[in-house]
């Protein structure tokens, strides 16, 4: 039962950066159409916003460990 548990939380938490990023790259390309201008900053709070959602994953992997070193 442990190992559905880890896997279960690998998976989510990938699922849920994969959505994470997508949204965060959608929402810059489409604030870089609107304002050209802007790209830099858009480009610097994007790559921001995908470092902190990468550490979703992180945990998630750091949690099935937790519960398969209960076995």
């Amino acid at each position: 039962m442990n190992l559905i548990a880890a896997a279960i939380a690998i998976g989510l938490s990938a699922l849920g950066a994969g959505i994470g990023n997508g949204l965060i790259v959608s929402r810059t390309v489409e604030g870089t159409a609107r304002q050209p201008e802007l790209q830099g900053k858009l480009q610097t709070l994007m790559f921001i916003g995908i470092a902190l959602v990468e550490a979703l994953p992180i945990i998630g992997v750091v949690i099935a460990f937790i519960v398969l070193g209960g076995e």
